[in-house]
């Protein structure tokens, strides 16, 4: 993974990790040993999500570039809809707090896009190749007559 990818994945994982430890302790206090996991399965959840979504568009972007913008759009909207079938698939659950499972779930994904969309703008990614000093001129390989 290049610097740049890498360097934008750690932009947004992190800010998405500490509020997932408030989170964490929010709900530990809230809703008590539950509620902490709840946030915890949550926090894990958007960490992964997002990060393998984030590791596929930068692929994407690299080998085909031409795709980028629709991929985008498919990736966001295939996440969000994953999201929810979890929010669904884990409403009447007993393992944790359901509540704080979703409102941790919700928040961690607006971190962690906000995380990524400030990574992008402070990103300094060149959007054409600057002409090189040294410009060479092309040599006349075909003979003087």
């Amino acid at each position: 993974m290049p610097s740049n990818d890498a360097r934008t994945l750690l932009q947004t994982a992190v800010p998405t990790a500490v509020a997932g430890a408030v989170a964490v302790a929010v709900s530990a206090g809230v809703a008590g040993g539950k509620g902490a996991i709840g946030a915890l399965v949550a926090t894990l959840v958007v960490v992964l999500f997002m990060g393998i979504g984030l590791v596929v568009l930068q692929r994407t972007a690299r080998s085909l570039p031409q795709l980028f913008q629709a991929m985008g759009l498919m990736l966001y909207t295939t996440q969000l809809l994953l999201l929810f079938v979890f929010v669904a698939a884990f409403k009447d659950t007993t393992m944790f707090n359901p509540k704080a499972f979703a409102i941790t779930l919700v928040a961690l994904t607006l971190v962690w896009i906000g995380a990524q969309t400030r990574a992008h703008m402070k990103a300094k990614i060149l959007y054409v190749e600057p002409e090189s000093d040294k410009a060479e001129k092309p040599k006349n390989t075909g003979s003087k007559s």
